[in-house]
């Protein structure tokens, strides 16, 4: 991915939703201005979420989400329509396809009811009105994909759903002031993407030039020397988090150290929850059940994070045997009551909303939740040190 791309997490994502054979997939195209998605008369046609990022205006960059009829049927279809459900712990806004010709059913009822429930702001549209020649609705507005009817007001509706200029939290720059020197430790080993950086890095370093101050990147293995040859004490070092323990030992006390998980768990939004989470993990027993979760899918290597790397740090650090369960990707338990304890990476591939969606099933079933880098931190005995940048967290320190 370039630098100059925005990031499918950054993105609006807007999801069409309806019963089957409502026109959803015409619709999409129509909004898209693209055959997006298959169209057919036959019930059933789209089989799974399609998802689309691109520029749309009024918004700027979008995910369309394109998704299966509500109503499908069967065993396939009950898997249909909960995949369904999923996209609506990530949607940003939600547009309800409704037959014009049949009107509002019982199904679409249900749809709306689901968007109010997770407070997703939506908009209906009657679409096929070339064929029942209706233009006026008190709870929506009438669009004809087939003819182009009206499409562009609901595009302009779209767009007044979801304010896109809010200002949003900066990764680390509101901490920074110009010129500030910024250390990135950023280990190149078989884990590494090749040729690339991950998204948080990325980000982090586009953060840090907005601000104003000036980023330098080496590996781990370079820290101790770039430190001495800097001639000036850099205003902050940011580390990947599975090298915090070395980095720890190779910055000065006088220097401040955070790294890329914490900043990342902050930008979402969950940081102060991921610092409370880990008080859990000095109690955990012999049997308690501790859910790894990742936001984007990787070929794991032989030393992984999350599947190798955290377990083993897990156990050395409480001496338990623990069952260790993990996700990836867009997977998550429906039911994760029967967990202790949830450690999610910094969620850079996973939009606001589902961050946030994940967080509060947590704390809705009583379960502790963390991140990766504020775990690490806390059984590496660092975790005060790591948030010294950020005072108004300490006092959540256990």
């Amino acid at each position: 991915m370039g630098l100059n791309e925005t990031p499918s997490s950054e993105r609006v994502h807007i999801g069409f939703f309806g019963r089957r054979n409502a026109g959803k997939s015409s619709v999409v195209n129509a909004v898209t201005g693209q055959e997006l998605s298959v169209v057919s008369d036959v019930k059933g046609t789209t089989t799974d979420p399609v998802y689309k990022s691109m520029e749309l205006l009024p918004m700027g960059p979008v995910v369309i989400i394109d998704t299966p009829g509500f109503d499908d049927e069967g065993a396939l279809g009950e898997m249909r329509v909960r995949k369904t459900k999923q996209i609506l712990n990530r949607a940003d806004c939600a547009v309800l396809v409704v037959d014009g010709t049949l009107g509002k059913t019982e199904m679409d009822e249900e749809l709306i009811g689901l968007f109010q429930e997770k407070k997703i702001p939506y908009v209906v549209a009657y679409n096929k009105c070339d064929q029942t020649g209706s233009q006026e609705y008190s709870d929506g507005l009438a669009v004809s994909a087939t003819e182009g009817l009206f499409i562009h007001e609901l595009k302009e509706r779209i767009g007044a759903l979801v304010n896109t200029g809010d200002a949003k939290m900066k990764i680390v720059g509101d901490l920074l002031k110009p010129l500030d020197l910024i250390v990135l430790v950023i280990p190149i080993d078989t884990a590494a993407p090749k040729g690339r950086l991950i998204l948080p890095q990325q980000q982090t370093i586009r953060d840090i030039l907005e601000a104003g101050a000036v980023a330098i990147s080496v590996r781990d293995t370079e820290l101790k020397d770039t430190l001495h040859r800097l001639g000036t004490k850099p205003a902050l070092v940011i580390t990947d988090s599975q090298a915090f323990e070395q980095v720890n030992k190779d910055t000065p006390e006088d220097i401040l150290l955070i790294s890329f998980s914490i900043l990342m768990a902050r930008y979402k939004g969950f940081l102060a929850d991921a610092v409370k989470g880990v008080s859990v993990i000095p109690e955990l027993k012999d049997g308690d059940k501790v859910l790894i979760s990742e936001g984007c899918t990787h070929h794991r290597q032989c030393d992984d994070i999350g599947t190798v790397k955290l377990p083993r740090w897990l156990k050395e650090s409480t001496g338990k045997e623990l069952v260790i369960e993990t996700t990836s990707g867009r997977e998550f338990p429906d039911d994760i009551s029967s967990y202790r304890l949830i450690i999610h990476c910094g969620g850079c591939m996973l939009n606001e909303r589902e961050m946030e969606y994940r967080r509060k099933c947590a704390a809705d079933a009583g379960v502790a939740f963390t991140n990766y880098g504020t775990a690490i931190a806390f059984m590496k005995g660092i975790l005060k040190r790591s948030l010294m940048v950020l005072p108004d967290l300490e006092h959540l320190i256990p």
